[in-house]
């Protein structure tokens, strides 16, 4: 979101960040020249539900994250409120259609302002699992004047929730800056980025690991709110903890020297919204293996920028990974075209291109 914010400015869109607190962040900061403020919305100690990516099983197990739940949503729309009076936005931009483009919907409806929201994946999945939520869903699209998604995935599975929605490929811009080619690769080294869980595959990527024939290596990136402990044990059970290097969350800087020292990057997600980790490898000349599912798809063309295998085949993707290292030159022809793929399609020119003129077709639309 704060990239495409910074890349905003080139298109001439001055931008102002509401967002909710979190432990150890400044109440207002200005981040590449954009001015970012975040709410209060519980008690320092119960303030844990934004930037973890736990918000969901925080909820459902805690009653004290049920309250601060509500006090995220109340305090965004006071808040948003006070701002939008002061700043007096052409356009207000919601991220996540919950709890973000709720309170977006409550506010564009008081003020008349136009409503964009952006669906990422996450917060889709939430509507789909409960028929309350697939209502607010709805109540939030029909006030959007724009409903964005970041993969044609991901569009079509809110399409289908919410019909006549109509969403509109929109994903969001990374800095190829920092993800590129440092020219150190190793050999037989694979990664893995994100939340050990079901969701992100861990099982998969680990039993795939333990049937393959190259004898590789995998450093694995452990996300926020994994199931390590379950992770290790399998890899023990497995008899590859010895091939295993585990690293906390690392800052983008030290993951961008990590993608650009890999073999291949493993993506076994299902349902994954867009897969940003993919497009950070892609930028790195780094190719992705990855499952045939969900926005994975729109960046990770078979045999182009990576291999697909099918969703959940754990020996196929095995195959995949073992075919991909035995040939040195393929993966860098793989990732030399990933590059430029990545470039092109998720660059912060074209993102921010692409949302500035979206702006201004509903701003224009509002005014006739």
């Amino acid at each position: 979101m704060l990239r495409l914010a910074v890349a905003l400015r080139d298109e001439d869109v001055q931008v102002r960040v509401i967002a909710p607190g979190g432990a150890g962040l400044p109440h207002h900061e200005t981040l590449d020249g954009v001015d970012v403020e975040r709410y209060r919305y519980a008690p320092r100690a119960h303030e844990t539900l934004a930037y973890t990516g736990t918000m969901h099983s925080q909820v459902r197990e805690s009653w004290g994250a049920r309250l601060a739940l509500a006090g995220l949503v109340g305090a965004g729309l006071v808040r948003a409120t006070q701002v939008r009076r002061a700043f007096h936005p052409a356009v207000i931009h919601a991220h996540w259609w919950f709890p973000g483009g709720l309170v977006g919907r409550l506010l564009s409806q008081a003020g008349n302002t136009p409503l964009v929201t952006t669906l990422h994946g996450s917060d889709l999945r939430l509507a789909q699992e409960s028929p309350a939520a697939a209502k607010l869903f709805r109540y939030v699209t029909r006030g959007s004047s724009a409903l964005t998604a970041v993969s044609k995935w991901l569009a079509r599975e809110a399409e289908a929730l919410a019909p006549g929605s109509a969403p509109i490929v929109a994903p969001m811009p990374v800095v190829p800056a920092i993800f590129r080619p440092r020219g150190n690769r190793s050999t037989n080294r694979l990664l893995f980025v994100g939340k050990l869980n079901a969701q992100k595959g861990s099982e998969q990527l680990l039993r795939a690991f333990a049937l393959m024939r190259t004898s590789a290596t995998l450093d694995i990136v452990v996300g926020v709110g994994s199931d390590e402990k379950d992770a290790r044990g399998l890899a023990d059970v497995l008899g590859i903890s010895n091939r295993l290097t585990w690293h906390p969350l690392l800052e983008q800087e030290q993951l961008a020297h990590l993608y650009a020292e890999v073999s291949a990057l493993v993506v076994p997600a299902i349902d994954e919204g867009l897969g940003l980790t993919a497009i950070e490898a892609l930028l790195s000349e780094t190719p992705v293996v990855a499952f045939a599912s969900g926005g994975l798809t729109d960046m990770v063309l078979h045999e182009q920028t990576g291999l697909l295998v099918p969703p959940g085949d754990h020996v196929a993707l095995a195959r995949a990974l073992d075919a991909l290292l035995a040939r040195d030159d393929r993966g860098a022809a793989l990732g030399r075209a990933g590059r430029a793929f990545a470039l092109e399609t998720f660059g912060p020119a074209a993102a921010a291109r692409k949302y500035a003129d979206l702006y201004r077709t509903v701003v224009g639309s509002r005014a006739s």
